[in-house]
């Protein structure tokens, strides 16, 4: 594990960062000699027809001779990316290829970005299940919402191998983490805790039912025009659904009276968290300002009224990322031979990461570091487990 100071980071320059990425930051490498002619005969010509013919003959064999039951397809249209936005498949490249090179680093995983210059939810969707042949798990990235529900359900539905869009199930189970690192350190159980979570994008949808699967039953959401309830008459589909399931009380108005006498709040949007909001939240509050590169509330003024504090911030303790949880999560779902990634093993991510913590527990340590080695064995381990007992 290496530790880096935010004085390290502090002095990357746009230079730096230019040049790392000429030519990619991606390449792939044979895992066979290729030096004779014997060599090109077996990997190649005419030894490789052999294996081509037994897969045709076998289907199964595709999974034990070729590379396509380990390799992650990272799949993105490029209108969600980073806080970027819109900014469409090819510009959006260079993120995918970092995903894939986190695979690499964190899961032993070899991946392959796909970008696609459709926003066609129907076109996406056919196009990751003709490609299916390649590739033995789909990493959605950085689509919007809600398109990125539809996507994500229908690819699920369509396919046999493991399929999850990280933006919201990886945000959800980093959350979780966090919060069960939070409860912890605050001598509470989570199910005891009134949760508001500002955003109801990919991501707060995601932690929302992730957070009431883990057994977390007051919940507030909120969207860009307040709090999500009952009776509102704008809702969409996915949001109608929330509203049935959140906001027990139907809290009408916006954050400053969903927090009044919440535990913990969440950010996952770009909106500013009012000093005056969050001093109306209860004793020992959580607050996790998650946006990037501006949390919704700075830590300092964020401690005057909270016991923990985390943020999406690599030079601020507490940083909630992502990559706690994706490699880790399908390197166990690929392990186990999983067809489907279920909320049972987010759940189980969660704890094992949490887990991890140990004594070590502290206000400004509720949650390992994203260069820890041991998540990723743990996560992996503990979704395999879990796979095993829906087989």
């Amino acid at each position: 594990m290496s530790i880096e100071s935010t004085k390290d980071l502090s002095t990357i320059t746009d230079a730096e960062v230019f040049d790392a990425h000429l030519g990619g930051k991606l390449s792939v490498q044979s895992k066979m000699p290729l030096n004779t002619k014997r060599d090109l005969s077996i990997a190649y010509t005419p030894g490789v027809a052999k294996v081509s013919q037994a897969i045709a003959d076998d289907p199964s064999k595709h999974a034990t001779h070729t590379w396509a039951s380990r390799l992650v397809a990272v799949v993105s249209d490029g209108t969600a990316v980073l806080g970027l936005g819109n900014i469409g498949a090819a510009a959006s490249l260079p993120v995918m290829e970092g995903k894939s090179a986190l695979f690499k680093e964190f899961g032993g995983l070899d991946s392959i970005p796909l970008v696609l210059d459709t926003t066609d939810v129907d076109e996406i969707v056919e196009t990751v299940i003709r490609l299916r042949p390649s590739f033995g798990a789909v990493n959605l990235e950085d689509i919007s919402a809600p398109r990125c529900f539809e996507i994500e359900k229908r690819l699920i539905e369509a396919l046999d191998i493991p399929v999850m869009h990280d933006d919201q199930h990886g945000t959800a189970v980093v959350v979780l983490v966090a919060l069960i690192g939070a409860a912890r350190q605050t001598k509470r159980d989570i199910s005891s805790l009134k949760v508001v979570v500002s955003g109801a994008g990919s991501a707060g949808v995601a932690v929302t039912n992730l957070l009431l699967s883990a057994g977390v039953d007051d919940v507030i959401v909120l969207d860009s025009r307040g709090t999500i309830h009952r009776e509102r008459d704008d809702l969409n589909p996915i949001k109608a659904d929330l509203a049935g399931r959140t906001n027990r009380e139907d809290v009408m108005g916006g954050l400053a009276e969903a927090l009044d006498g919440a535990d913990v709040v969440v950010g996952l949007s770009s909106s500013s968290f009012e000093e005056a909001a969050v001093a109306k939240m209860n004793k020992d509050a959580i607050i996790f300002a998650l946006s990037n590169p501006t949390p919704e509330i700075m830590p300092d003024v964020a401690a005057k009224y909270a016991a923990v504090v985390a943020t999406g911030r690599s030079d601020f303790p507490n940083q909630i990322n992502n990559v706690l949880a994706f490699p880790g999560i399908f390197r166990g779902a690929l392990d186990s031979g999983a067809k489907k990634i279920t909320e049972g093993m987010k759940v189980a991510a969660a704890h094992a990461i949490a887990d991890l913590v140990g004594e070590d527990l502290a206000a400004d340590y509720i949650i390992p570091s994203a260069t820890d080695d041991r998540v990723m064995p743990a996560v992996a381990a503990a979704v395999a487990a879990e796979a095993e007992k829906t087989k």
